[in-house]
């Protein structure tokens, strides 16, 4: 399955591990290398700098031929940490950085004097177009069946749309499940993929078995879209939880969302709030369970090790 991505990232095959918050980590990457596949991890799921340096020293310690690794940074000012993770990335090395949630312009200038590839988040033409005039490497789709922060045009559109109109490659995010999905993202004209929610219900993955077993249990027709964690609408578990706490902004969110200099800090206020919640459902055992995930978790019938679940994408 060629692919421009095989030859941007040098890997085997044309997919990415997306980055996922609280659940993607060093073995999960390590052994995505291993398969012949690139590995990303968010930046985020390290508390400090150092644990920041020490991931990236293990990754390239691990590197092996015909896989890549990287790291993602919400570029916006939601994270305050951004300037100081883009420095360490740059100065410590890596392969590549996906950026999120903002303008790629600093990640990119900064990132290319160093030799890392950009590839930038988007859900529509408008900022895939920006993120090629600023000089991105690649383009990260982001469709309407994505997982987390999706976008509302469909994978087979939006690869299409995208295609016409860049010249970079797009990579499509979300609604990738199994190889028949795989090639049916390639068979539209996307020159790779990214593929987040199969990989959470996988041995490594860095959160709780009731998180993976979730994935195993609920399917794509639990998945429901919420404002109640970082303020942009997020993919989640329709648990028993979710359902109690409802999926929409609170009176007093949408009162001072439409203040124009209070809705910048209020959004910072629910992102950190939302954050601090799903970080403990994800790693400890609770009945507030908001968990994270996309539809494509209508495949996953069981826990099973990362180099499996890469295996039956690919065969």
């Amino acid at each position: 399955m060629p692919a421009q991505l095989n030859q941007l990232l040098k890997i085997k095959y044309p997919i990415i591990q997306a980055p996922m918050f609280l659940v993607s980590n060093t073995a999960m990457v390590i052994e995505a290398m291993k398969a012949g596949i690139a590995g990303c991890i968010p930046a985020l799921n390290y508390r400090t700098l150092p644990e920041l340096k020490a991931a990236i020293h293990e990754l390239k310690a691990a590197k092996v031929e015909g896989g890549s690794f990287g790291f993602n940074l919400i570029v916006n000012k939601s994270n305050i940490k951004y300037k100081e993770q883009l420095r360490v990335l740059c100065e410590e090395g890596c392969d590549f950085i996906i950026t999120s949630l903002g303008s790629p312009e600093e990640t990119i200038n900064q990132a290319h004097k160093v030799g890392i590839k950009v590839l930038c988040d988007v859900t529509d033409l408008k900022f895939a177009q920006k993120v090629e005039a600023l000089g991105g490497d690649a383009i990260i789709a982001v469709n309407n069946e994505a997982g987390g922060h999706r976008g509302e045009i469909s994978p087979k559109a939006l690869i299409e749309l995208l295609k016409k109109h860049c010249t970079i490659p797009i990579i499509s995010a979300g609604g990738v499940g199994t190889k028949a999905e795989l090639d049916a993202m390639l068979s539209y004209g996307a020159d790779g993929v990214s593929i987040g929610s199969p990989f959470i219900a996988s041995v490594e993955a860095g959160v709780t078995d009731e998180y993976k077993q979730a994935c195993v249990d609920y399917g794509a027709e639990d998945i429901v879209m919420t404002q109640r964690i970082s303020g942009t609408p997020c993919t989640v578990i329709n648990t028993p939880y979710v359902q109690k706490i409802g999926t929409k902004e609170s009176w007093l969110e949408s009162v001072l969302n439409r203040n124009k200099k209070l809705k910048k800090w209020v959004k910072m206020v629910r992102f950190s709030i939302g954050m601090r919640a799903t970080e403990k459902a994800a790693k400890e055992a609770t009945y507030k369970t908001v968990w994270v995930a996309g539809p494509s978790i209508e495949h996953t019938k069981e826990i099973l090790p990362v180099k499996t679940i890469i295996k039956n994408l690919i065969s």
